[in-house]
């Protein structure tokens, strides 16, 4: 029986990736993790399917999710990230580990709103335990250095903290209604819709100055001292500080000149409650890195620790780059004499030589088929 049309279609955001652009993702992935793992971060896994009790989307983002039910009732999620899985993780199963407890991972999230594709490979690290601003610095840092180790230099981080953008919220006296739209029109840079909302609101013109501002407020560690007066508050007081030791351990680490303070990054993600972070790279129209820290969420698995991470989309990094080793094998190995064939090119293989069984092929054919995918070296068995 012939299949339908649809049958050699794929869903739209899913993609196939060919030989080719598999080799290159490999290649980075490799690159990347071997990175993670020299500063000490260790590769786990978790299902692609989570129960939606575990990853709790709300009425707001509960549509960007796959959803499926078992044969029990129960909601299952395809995941749309990696940090609240490795949260479930450990809660569950490493509890009681040494602490700082460092995690990496490299595997496929799928989402159903999306600019871009619905299902694409990212790259994270985990770091929990930790409440120190030196832990921020060393996952930012590592940020960098991943972007450096594919070889990038035409990439800027942008740095900011919740604690910050909440502390001034909470000064200005924002109600909730306004606050969501005005973080919605700053998560996108909107400057237009911002300014026409500060413009509508009723709010005295000393705290629509300062709205007005959030948006340009991106540069160096000067600029924090403005914002310690807008606000005596004790919990702004401790994000500017915190801030400023994350930027200034940035300086030791050796990658301060790559990232740029920036008051108004929002991340997409609830759980964030301290210092987030952007990475972007020249003719990509979107963050290729997204982190930052998530001190409250293991506290809504049971076991409160400190954390921070982040993911990077390996597959917009792919793209950018050109493959070292092509996936086509290194010898092509045929003749009439099937088994000494065999024989040959299995002993290539254990040798770690990249080898192709010929076929029912002649010399001419087989001088062709090497052309043809580029094989380098023909050896016929006699």
């Amino acid at each position: 029986m012939n299949r339908s049309s649809l049958g050699l279609r794929i869903p739209t955001g899913m993609r196939d990736l060919l030989p080719e652009e598999m080799a290159i993702q490999d290649q980075v992935e490799q690159k990347i993790v071997t990175l993670f793992k020299l500063w000490a971060y260790q590769k786990v896994s978790t299902p692609a399917l989570e129960y939606g009790a575990c990853l709790q989307p709300d009425e707001e983002k509960g549509d960007q999710f796959y959803k499926f039910f078992d044969r029990q009732g129960h909601v299952l999620v395809l995941r749309p990230e990696l940090t609240t899985p490795i949260a479930r993780m450990v809660s569950s199963r490493l509890k009681g580990s040494e602490l700082p407890l460092r995690l990496c991972y490299s595997a496929d999230i799928y989402r159903t709103v999306s600019n871009r594709n619905r299902e694409y490979r990212q790259a994270g690290v985990e770091l929990m335990g930790s409440a120190n601003p030196l832990a921020d610095a060393e996952v930012i840092a590592l940020a960098v250095e991943s972007l450096r180790e594919l070889g990038l230099n035409d990439f800027q981080f942008n740095l900011g903290h919740m604690g910050i953008f909440s502390g001034i919220m909470d000064e200005l006296k924002i109600d909730s209604e306004f606050r969501l739209n005005y973080e919605e029109l700053l998560a996108h840079k909107d400057l237009v819709g911002i300014e026409r909302l500060v413009e509508q609101s009723e709010f005295p013109d000393s705290a629509r100055k300062i709205l007005l501002k959030i948006p340009h407020f991106h540069g160096q560690a000067e600029m924090l001292e403005e914002v310690l007066e807008w606000s005596q508050s004790p919990s702004l007081q401790d994000a500017v500080a915190s801030l400023k030791m994350v930027y200034e351990y940035l300086r030791d680490f050796k990658v301060q000149e790559y990232v740029a303070l920036d008051l108004g990054i929002l991340r997409g993600f609830t759980y964030y409650t301290g210092a987030v972070f952007e990475g972007y790279v020249r003719d990509i129209g979107y963050p290729v890195i997204e982190g930052g820290r998530y001190d409250a969420l293991y506290g809504e698995f049971g076991y409160a620790l400190p954390a921070t991470g982040f993911a990077m989309n390996l597959g917009a990094l792919a793209e950018r780059m050109n493959p070292k080793a092509k996936p086509n094998p290194t010898v092509l190995v045929y003749g009439d004499n099937i088994t000494e064939v065999i024989q040959a090119v299995q002993k290539l293989r254990g040798q770690g030589t990249q080898a192709e069984m010929g076929i029912d092929l002649s010399p001419a054919e087989a001088e062709m088929l090497a052309q043809r995918k580029g094989i380098a070296q023909i050896k016929r068995i006699e």
